[in-house]
């Protein structure tokens, strides 16, 4: 590991920051947690914390000295100076005098001493980097040192590679316990540049940042220069079949077992992150992944991610899917039993005072295919993707100096039922759409542009499909850094099945497809061209069709319902002259709404549509606009706003339309009409 610091980038952070109040302290503060919270081989996701002792003015001008320490919720890789609130650090020192110090009242004593009470929680750590007396001290979860305190003989092994150079802290939990005990242990022996907490992390100090950052990277060096020497190939292959089934393929049948049923039709779904990498087969084909993958986390702040162990499923082999799928629910039944014993086994030991949590696992190993990460949204499941990745390589590491041994189960639960822990996940409520999957298809303009960015809103993760892949890719990022953005003709159907394989890969799954894509072609009934009339249908019908097939087939393998919503036309029920070319395929798709609501209510999929008209697209360009309006004598705006409310219709309004209709969870076979208000068009 090399050291990235740069003379010029910690200067330009200082005068970055200078206008702003922040001294250059916390400007360098800054600019070094953001070095070592950019590498994942030190931190991931909110771990480790950094801090550094500084003064700061109160309100009265008056010169306090504090500690400026990583605040909860905020991470290292891209914190700023408000993500490192000060607290006053003479009270904080007085408090070492104390036999003891409960967590509620830590958290108050660190609340209580802020500079400004809207700042967030300081670290859960934050007493210890008061009570040791360097300027700058860094902590990180390295995953080279992790690999060598994760030992049965770790510590041992530690003062082989570090000697004296750094001091040794058994593993206590965070808390008021732990920063005595480290204090005490660094005054024992005042000359080290660091501490190795067993099983835990890392900690290095200095009286300046480049100081304190570079002898974290010259220590996590040391660890990965000893882990290199005389490595060779570390797990021994189990037997796979022959034939493996794709992640498009498993990842809906993983997803539809994970799904809790909540009564009323309604389910908790989850979604899925996967990932595959050399070092990752080689880790879930071993013939001893159950001994290693089953101990523990690699660092008990792993724990509120990823529980303390992932679920091992069967390599799915090709053509026998429905055994595979009777296999994981197995897996994942016994994993619920073992876990509730846990809790039980735990909870009375603690006497009896925690709730449990849900049952089931946040990372799923499967030997042949590589590992996925699950959480309420994509993001959470990428989190717990990372997380794994993470302990692969240390687990991988640790097998190869030696044997991989994680904390004992009693500190595993408590840090996995520790209140502290648990308030870094936050308590929201979740959005209408969180851990749905939403398919748009026409997606890169119009309606379907509006329609993917309001679902996104509402919380689904959102896979835009357009015939332009640029269009579809400019949308989606404005969906969110999870959201997909596809090229795919609706009209070439094994395009569309592709395509929905490639977002059950992405996402797990599919909840709610919104069949979009169309396109108006214009002319006489009888005199237009056969070949006219054979595009429209292709477009305005068999597209819809492709689409709600390819969904309805991912929808039948979750088991657990689905939404398929179709933008239809008033042209299905109030035909225009000349626009029979498309009407007659929208009136098609009228009906195939009803068919679907028909034939697959009994599986819980419902089938919707809506009836827009007059809404600026790529249907219903500019030149269109101009062209009717002067046919019927009338201004633009006026054309526009035809309808009985007078006023125009716009693409946001039909979206607003298809979020409803995706949560009127009792509401199946119906045409909602957007379009101002048109009676000759208008349903029961």
């Amino acid at each position: 590991m090399k050291s990235l610091w740069s003379d010029a980038d910690a200067q330009a952070v200082i005068d970055r920051y200078a206008p702003h109040g922040v001294n250059a302290d916390l400007a360098l503060r800054v600019y070094t947690t953001r070095l070592l919270g950019g590498d994942p081989l030190l931190v991931l996701h909110g771990g480790g914390n950094t801090s550094v002792k500084t003064e700061a003015k109160d309100l009265l001008g008056r010169a306090v000295q504090v500690l400026c320490v990583k605040g909860s919720g905020w991470d290292m890789g891209n914190i700023e100076p408000a993500g490192m609130p000060a607290v006053r650090l003479a009270p904080l020192l007085d408090y070492r005098a104390l036999p003891a110090l409960s967590d509620e009242d830590m958290v108050n004593v660190q609340r209580g001493n802020l500079m400004d009470s809207t700042s967030p929680n300081p670290s859960v750590e934050t007493l210890l980097h008061a009570f040791l007396p360097h300027k700058f001290i860094d902590h990180t979860h390295s995953t080279a040192i992790l690999s060598l305190t994760d030992q049965p003989d770790g510590e041992a092994l530690c003062r082989d590679v570090f000697g004296k150079t750094m001091a040794y802290v058994p593993y206590i939990m965070p808390g008021f316990a732990l920063a005595k005990a480290a204090a005490e242990i660094y005054e024992a022996d005042p000359s080290v540049e660091g501490m190795i907490l067993v099983k835990h992390g890392i900690f290095t100090f200095g009286d300046t940042a480049k100081q304190a950052y570079e002898r974290m990277i010259a220590k996590v060096d040391l660890a990965e220069q000893r882990l290199a020497k005389g490595k060779t190939p570390v797990f021994a292959p189990a037997s796979l079949p022959s034939s493996l089934a794709s992640v498009g393929q498993v990842a809906p049948i993983l997803r539809g077992l994970l799904a809790e049923n909540v009564g009323d039709g309604a389910w908790r779904k989850w979604v899925l992150d996967f990932r595959m990498s050399d070092k990752i087969l080689a880790y879930v084909n071993g013939a001893e992944l159950k001994r290693y993958s089953q101990q523990g986390v690699v660092t008990p702040d792993h724990t509120i991610r990823t529980k303390n162990v992932p679920v091992i499923l069967p390599a799915p082999e090709q053509g026998n899917l429905a055994h595979w799928a009777d296999q994981v629910k197995e897996a994942l039944d016994n994993y619920a039993v073992a876990y509730h014993i846990y809790f039980a086994r735990n909870n009375a030991r603690v006497g009896g005072i925690k709730t449990p949590l849900d049952a089931l696992p946040r990372v799923a190993l499967v030997p042949g295919l590589g590992l996925f990460g699950i959480g309420a949204s994509a993001k959470d499941a990428a989190i717990a993707s990372d997380i794994a990745v993470n302990t692969v390589t240390t687990i991988t590491d640790a097998e190869a100096v030696g044997q991989f041994t994680a904390l004992p189960e009693a500190d595993l639960f408590d840090m996995e039922y520790w209140s502290l822990e648990q308030a870094k996940l936050g308590k929201s409520a979740e959005k209408p759409l969180t851990r749905q999957v939403a398919v748009i298809t026409g997606g890169g303009s119009g309606i379907g542009a509006a329609t993917a960015i309001a679902f996104a809103k509402q919380g689904a993760e959102v896979a835009v499909l357009d015939l332009s892949e640029q269009a579809a890719k400019d949308i989606a990022k404005q969906c969110g850094k999870t959201a997909l953005g596809l090229a795919v003709d609706v009209t070439d159907r094994a395009a569309v099945f592709a395509a929905f394989e490639q977002i059950a890969a992405k996402f797990g799954g599919v909840d709610v497809l919104v069949s979009n894509a169309g396109a108006a072609w214009q002319g006489p009934i009888g005199e237009v061209d056969p070949s006219v009339l054979r595009m429209s249908f292709e477009l305005n019908f068999y597209g819809h069709q492709n689409a709600a097939q390819a969904a309805v087939s991912l929808f039948k393998t979750q088991g657990t319902g689905g939404c398929l919503l179709f933008n239809v036309s008033k042209q299905a029920v109030n035909q225009g002259k000349s626009f029979g070319p498309y009407g007659l395929p929208k009136a098609a798709t009228f009906a195939l709404v009803k068919q679907y609501a028909l034939e697959y209510g009994n599986v819980g999929i419902r089938s919707n549509g809506i009836n827009a008209d007059r809404i600026r697209s790529g249907l219903l360009t500019d030149e269109m606009i101009e062209e009717r309006s002067k046919a019927r004598g009338l201004s633009r705006a006026d054309y526009m706003g035809g309808n009985l409310l007078g006023q125009e219709v716009r693409a946001e309004d039909v979206a607003d339309a298809f979020l409803w209709l995706a949560q009127a969870v009792r509401t199946s076979a119906c045409i909602v009409t957007v379009d101002g208000g048109n009676i000759e068009a208008s349903l029961r």
